[in-house]
């Protein structure tokens, strides 16, 4: 079945319905592209057809841009340049959008050419963007629940199907910019408001055909084309477009720290592009666009952050013969602030919800939270009253626990002490049906201690969100040593539910998550036990692409709960407990009563507001700064290294058993420098023999922290990668 079909009406229009056969969203697709070509060739070399209308047979939306499985096979078919071959593919797509940008008009005249309109149904994305982007007039349906923008920053990328020169020549750098750079995605008032789209219409393809039976010579003939064009805003040569420039420089760089290849590689394309003819400036798109296709950066994050994120949505961990789970009635024991995300967040995906606490007092804070964010969403014009009372109608804040009857899954969120999670288990599952699972919010306790309370510990699992709860994307689920499949597939639905990315992982101290964002925060300590000054550590994990450095992220976690956490961990593993500097340094600060952002007083200082105003030199008192600084580079190994080793452990000993899950997991968990694609996807890249040798390296010089694992010891022996050994496909074979 074709993807894009033409059809032509009695009053001279013709229609090209893009439907890709077994999709619920329209993707491009090689095939796509030349029906498209074909279609066009088609309607323009036809005297019987007046205009063209290009619309989608999806209801509800017009396309979710390119299949970015499609960007990896032409690197792979290019051969020996796949460089030359990624800049002709390119260049073959601006042939066809421009096709129908000029729509066979005279090239001196500008007259002749038959209009085309884009008829949009909903969501346009990505080259779903691009490709109305070159018709001459777009039209999008009055779809409150659509969105259209460029989203391809987010995975690395660019837009490099012309959208990023037509949006810079249409609206300016200025206003292009964050469209270009943030990837935003904006409903249809405020495209049309910002220049994106032309016209909402209850009915588009009707509007469409109108448009283009009425059409004139003029108005299609786009600004960029036109005798006397100037760049909205001013080009880089004009005063005012000089210093819009430098300014969208210093923002690119203020937000990615250099860590981004994309973001600098959009911008140049925009700079240059600006300064030539619009067929030079779409060459020169494509060139930059190859750079970053080049640049294994872009691969990786487009595997990790899009099609290994993507397949974890969908279940590709999820035990095959479990029937649907999916949670009808939901029990959060414990209405702090975790338990309070977990309702609100369940209370999001439509579950009714029982939060119990201790009393009603605290039970109705909990519930408060809901309502306080609900609130926001009123200020702000996303949520409605009624849509605030239906949610808030779905949760039930008490301390009576028979209200737990007829739940399906119960997920506990108590204070992390044994002995008060034995107690509450063993109440509610005197309660609570037999099938119901039962699954705890730890983070740090094994879930097999703790499934020894229950019992049904087929039943029992670990279920742990990151905070907020409402914001934070990743579930990490745990499974313990008597852990079932139902358990697993329950966990897996649920987090579906409530829109969440999952990682499934073996049960361990401290899991997946936490064993490696400990040992960041760990290496960063000793640093500065070291004599390193603080805002080397921190200005050094900001430029790997970190949200923020491991110093400041000590103060928002808070520093007395690093210290709970390392006593409790030297209490269970006794005399194997590996003590460090990073250690006395942390009991030093708790003492000192400096707890982090929330005491206003931690490796910062703060103003009454609990504005962070500079790092405390109070602690050079206790470890003076070394007169000589190490090197930036080795500092950024030191805290790169220290987190990719314990993924290493991890994948060895059996934590985590699909690699996806480490790299999806680390980024999502903590922004593990998100360019490289994960800690696993980082190796590779750097590749194993450097990696071992480097490990050897550090663990000379700083310790066995940096010991190289065996696996990766093997691995750069037979010049192996991670995705090349333990790839699902790989696998499989």
């Amino acid at each position: 079945m074709a993807e894009f079909t033409l059809s032509k009406d009695a009053d001279g229009v013709a229609i090209i319905t893009w439907d890709v056969p077994g999709k619920t969203m329209n993707v491009m697709s090689f095939t796509g592209l030349e029906e498209l070509d074909a279609c066009i060739d088609e309607a323009l070399a036809d005297d019987t057809v007046k205009g063209i209308v290009i619309t989608s047979g999806k209801d509800g939306s017009f396309a979710g841009g390119m299949d970015l499985n499609l960007l990896a096979v032409m690197k792979e078919q290019a051969g020996d340049d796949p460089a030359k071959g990624l800049f002709e593919g390119t260049m073959k797509m601006h042939g066809l959008l421009r096709k129908i940008e000029l729509a066979g008009m005279d090239p001196k005249s500008k007259k002749g050419g038959k209009p085309i309109a884009a008829a949009l149904p909903g969501t346009a994305a990505g080259i779903g963007l691009e490709l109305p982007l070159a018709t001459h007039r777009i039209f999008v349906s009055d779809n409150p629940k659509a969105k259209y923008g460029l989203p391809e920053i987010l995975v690395g990328i660019f837009p490099g199907a012309g959208g990023t020169t037509r949006l810079a020549k249409k609206l300016g750098a200025v206003a292009a910019a964050p469209l270009l750079l943030e990837g935003k995605m904006l409903d249809a008032k405020k495209a049309k408001g910002v220049g994106i789209i032309d016209e909402v219409a209850a009915d588009p393809v009707a509007a469409a055909k109108e448009w283009v039976l009425n059409a004139k010579d003029a108005d299609i003939v786009k600004p960029w084309d036109a005798k006397g064009y100037k760049m909205p805003g001013g080009a880089p040569y004009h005063p005012a477009g000089f210093m819009n420039f430098v300014g969208a420089s210093a923002m690119v760089h203020g937000k990615t720290q250099g860590a981004f290849p994309a973001a600098k590689a959009l911008l140049s394309a925009v700079y240059e592009g600006a300064l030539v003819d619009f067929d030079t400036a779409l060459k020169i798109e494509a060139r930059w666009f190859t750079n970053v296709l080049m640049n294994p950066s872009s691969g990786a994050m487009i595997r990790s952050l899009f099609l290994n994120k993507e397949a974890l949505e969908k279940g590709a961990v999820r035990p095959k013969d479990v029937p649907d789970q999916r949670v009808k009635k939901l029990g959060v024991l414990g209405a702090g602030m975790m338990g309070a995300g977990i309702a609100l967040v369940s209370a999001q995906a439509g579950m009714e919800v029982v939060l119990i606490d201790r009393d009603q007092e605290s039970a109705d804070r909990g519930k408060a939270y809901t309502e306080a964010y609900l609130d926001k969403g009123i200020k702000r014009g996303k949520v409605t009253q009624d849509k605030k009372d239906a949610m808030l109608g779905l949760i039930t804040a008490t301390p009576n626990l028979d209200q737990l009857k007829g739940c399906d899954l119960i997920i506990e969120a108590v204070f992390e002490d044994p002995k008060v999670k034995a107690e509450m288990t063993q109440k509610v599952e005197a309660i609570i049906p037999e099938d119901c699972i039962f699954a705890s919010n730890t983070s740090t306790l094994p879930i097999t201690g703790l499934a020894k309370a229950s019992k049904r510990p087929e039943q029992f699992i670990g279920i742990h969100f990151f905070s907020p709860v409402e914001k934070m994307l990743l579930v990490e689920i745990i499974k313990g040593k008597e852990t079932g499949d139902r358990a697993v597939a329950k966990a897996l639905d649920y987090v579906r539910q409530i829109r969440k990315t999952p990682i499934v992982v073996n049960d361990a101290r401290f899991f997946y998550c936490n064993r490696c964002i400990i040992p960041y925060g760990n290496e960063a300590t000793r640093m500065v036990t070291e004599g390193v000054a603080p805002v080397l550590i921190d200005n050094a994990a900001r430029q790997l692409g970190f949200p923020v450095g491991p110093i400041q992220l000590g103060d928002e976690t808070s520093i007395d709960l690093a210290a709970k956490i390392t006593r409790a961990t030297k209490e269970a593993m006794g005399n194997e407990y590996p003590a460090s500097e990073a250690d006395d340094l942390v009991f030093w600060m708790e003492a000192e009563g400096r707890l982090g952002r929330k005491a206003k007083a931690g490796y910062f200082d703060y103003d009454e507001k609990g504005k962070r105003v500079g790092y405390w030199k109070g602690i050079h008192d206790k470890y003076p700064l070394a007169d000589e600084q190490p090197d930036l580079i080795e500092v950024q190994e030191r805290l790169m290294f220290v987190q990719a080793l314990e993924a290493v452990r991890a994948l060895e000993e059996g934590v985590i058993e699909d690699i996806r899950e480490a790299d999806v997991g680390a980024i999502l968990a903590w922004g593990f420098a998100p360019w490289s694609g994960g800690p696993l996807s980082w190796l590779d890249i750097i590749g194993a023999p450097y990696a071992a040798q480097r490990c050897d390296e550090l663990t000379e010089k700083f310790g066995p922290r940096f010991t190289c694992p065996p696996l990766l010891r093997e691995m750069a022996e037979k010049g192996q990668t991670f995705y090349g050994r333990f790839a699902p496909e790989k696998k499989a074979a």
